[in-house]
């Protein structure tokens, strides 16, 4: 009976190494169906430091596990300084062939790498931050990840818990039809209108940065008390919105003013992955012609939602319902009338239960499901 090879681990530490770690899962998960491979040229920007302000308040490493030769697993470690758990570290980035000895060897390195640094958990999976990519996919395999969405495979999340990982948190993505009527009850919330101090109007471009201003105002405010909330900073929304451009629409992003002061917000993307799952992670020598047609041309037909919040002076008041059930209508009605036919509201914790009832009562349906993970680092 032959030994299998031994894994090794390589930490990523130079221009071609990040190439291997983000061509991986490429090569691993090619079967399914519903993988969609990023652009390349994203992951890179988004994974140093000079193309992504979250490492302008966060460190990180990455590694790859090697047999053989053959690159088979990788994953990363980080912390982010503006979190509130201090002792908390996190994992991310996480692909691997379905091995239990790969999945030990990564996570380990990503403990070690921990508790050297003295943090007493670690939690994941995040790429690289709650903010981006957050949680493993534990439900819902039969569909390709809306934009900025994980797909993992269903071995992962029992290779995790066979490693001592259990549940922190589950996040859940709510998927609507645009072209149904609203139910009967938001129908008739919707139809009585808004009270007199209150306008819905959309993003306005020539005033852009005030917008972008209220927008990462309202959220911090609105997710502030919420699990796991790491503020979004105006460097990381302006790099956001700098990158988001091609699929950033004056129509898809919506605010409720009470008395003449942004209340609420709604941003609504067309589904990135949509328009790029054939082209290989690149846009050379014609992704990019491709790419731009079918935004331009609106071929795409999903959408999400990844961005939303109430401020917090009429959180948890019925102004403030209001003010959320208007805006996700606003988005729903204008996603509608530009061809999307589905809308994807991710992620929602699963305890949440002010934001699942918003989603439930514009007709959206959990119909994936997305797992982080937890563990201790006691010895």
């Amino acid at each position: 009976m032959m030994l299998a090879r031994p894994v090794s681990l390589l930490p990523v530490r130079s221009r071609s190494q990040l190439g291997r770690f983000i061509r991986l899962p490429e090569r691993l998960y090619r079967a399914d169906p519903h993988y969609v491979p990023p652009l390349r040229a994203e992951r890179r920007a988004a994974l140093t430091p000079r193309g992504n302000p979250f490492f302008g308040h966060a460190e990180a490493a990455f590694w790859l596990a090697v047999r053989g030769g053959r690159v088979v697993g990788r994953i990363s470690a980080q912390h982010d300084r503006l979190g509130r758990d201090r002792d908390l570290a996190q994992f991310g980035m996480l692909a691997a062939i379905d091995d239990s000895e790969v999945f030990a060897a990564l996570l380990g390195a990503a403990e070690d790498w921990a508790r050297t640094r003295g943090f007493a958990r670690i939690q994941g999976p995040f790429s690289l931050s709650i903010n981006e990519e957050a949680g493993l996919l534990i439900d819902g395999f039969d569909t390709p990840p809306m934009l900025m969405m994980p797909h993992d495979p269903a071995y992962a999340g029992p290779r995790l818990a066979a490693l001592g990982y259990g549940r922190a948190q589950d996040l859940l993505a709510y998927l609507c039809d645009a072209s149904a009527a609203l139910p009967p009850a938001a129908a008739a919330i919707v139809a009585r209108g808004l009270p007199a101090n209150v306008t819905l109007r959309p993003m306005r471009r020539e005033s852009l940065a005030a917008d972008v201003a209220a927008l990462v105002t309202i959220f911090n405010e609105a997710w502030s008390e919420n699990w796991g909330f790491v503020p979004i900073t105006a460097d990381e929304v302006a790099h956001m919105a700098k990158a988001m451009r091609p699929l950033l629409h004056e129509r898809l992003v919506w605010f409720a003013e009470v008395d003449g002061v942004p209340g609420a917000f709604g941003l609504c993307l067309p589904n990135l992955n949509e328009a790029i799952r054939d082209l290989s992670g690149r846009l050379l020598p014609f992704g990019w012609a491709k790419l731009l047609w079918r935004l331009k041309r609106g071929t795409v037909q999903t959408a999400r939602v990844p961005l939303m919040g109430v401020s917090r002076r009429h959180a948890g008041t019925l102004t403030g319902r209001l003010l959320a059930l208007h805006v996700v209508e606003a988005l729903r009605r204008e996603a509608a009338a530009m061809g999307i036919q589905a809308v994807e509201m991710s992620w929602v914790l699963a305890g949440n239960a002010p934001m699942r009832h918003l989603a439930e009562a514009v007709g959206g349906r959990a119909y994936k499901t997305y797992r982080v993970y937890e563990k201790s680092l006691a010895s």
